[in-house]
């Protein structure tokens, strides 16, 4: 069985639904995981954040929900209502209370701020010292060990994302992959090998082969998560990612709440 738990829809940054589901149809996977970005923060700067992004998942989710209900009968592929949640420490509470009333089929959990700043901008992290962005790297690896440790989340997603950052790129260290192999050793939390940049300008999978290397010291699992925002990257990513699972000499697992 070939799961992609990880892909969005227009309900945050993706392509229509019935072209996703038709795109994994097509591509032959036996299940795909509709998990739209998502942040629930009270903190009036993510709220912000959010707003102008437009990812109002927290507030559509039940009216996602139903599209995928009326179309999911219509595509030879089982489809999951997931989520992907914006992690920070600070907002453990709020998810908490949301997770506890959405009911999704399972969570994927992302870092993707560090001091409230988004790790794909460039500009920011540019403008640092060097030391200001080692510091930064800290400060991720920290929070996606809390984030493991929490046992909110079921998949950790693109553990090492900040590397599609080149700012940011090359600060982690052997210590901080040992930290997160150590976290998962003791979780229910599974990370996923992400093709999200596999075939753009990164061209390398998320978690890298040397934080791969870490991981497999501790025996760790794996699912398979495209990361796919249109048919187009379904189709060619998939092969991809299956190749690097290959490589890499690991199968993808499925999760147990919803094989």
């Amino acid at each position: 069985m070939l799961h992609d738990y990880h892909t969005h829809t227009n309900y945050s940054d993706g392509d229509l639904m019935h072209r996703m589901l038709a795109a994994a149809e097509n591509s032959e996977l036996d299940a795909i995981g509709i998990a739209d970005h998502c942040n629930v923060s009270d903190r009036e700067i993510m709220k912000e954040k959010k707003h102008s992004l437009g990812f109002n998942l927290d507030m559509t989710y039940k009216r996602r929900r139903k599209a995928i209900n009326r179309l999911k009968d219509d595509y030879d592929v089982t489809v999951f209502d997931a989520v992907e949640i914006d992690y920070h420490p600070a907002d453990e509470d709020a998810i908490e209370a949301f997770m506890a009333d959405a009911g999704f089929d399972y969570i994927v959990g992302s870092v993707h701020f560090i001091d409230d700043v988004n790790v794909h901008y460039i500009e920011h992290f540019e403008a640092l010292s060097e030391q200001q962005r080692k510091d930064a790297v800290d400060q991720y690896f920290d929070m996606l060990v809390t984030m493991i440790e929490s046992e909110i989340v079921d998949i950790a997603a693109h553990m090492d994302v900040f590397e599609r950052n080149p700012a940011l790129r090359g600060f982690a260290t052997d210590q901080h992959y040992g930290a997160v192999a150590d976290a998962l050793a003791d979780s229910k939390t599974v990370p996923e090998i992400n093709a999200g940049r596999l075939l753009d300008e990164y061209g390398q999978p998320h978690p890298s082969d040397p934080f791969f290397e870490a991981l497999m010291e501790h025996d760790i699992d794996f699912t398979f998560g495209t990361d796919s925002h249109t048919p187009e990257q379904l189709a060619n990513r998939i092969p991809a990612l299956q190749q690097v699972f290959e490589d890499r000499g690991v199968s993808p697992v499925t999760l147990d709440a919803v094989v």
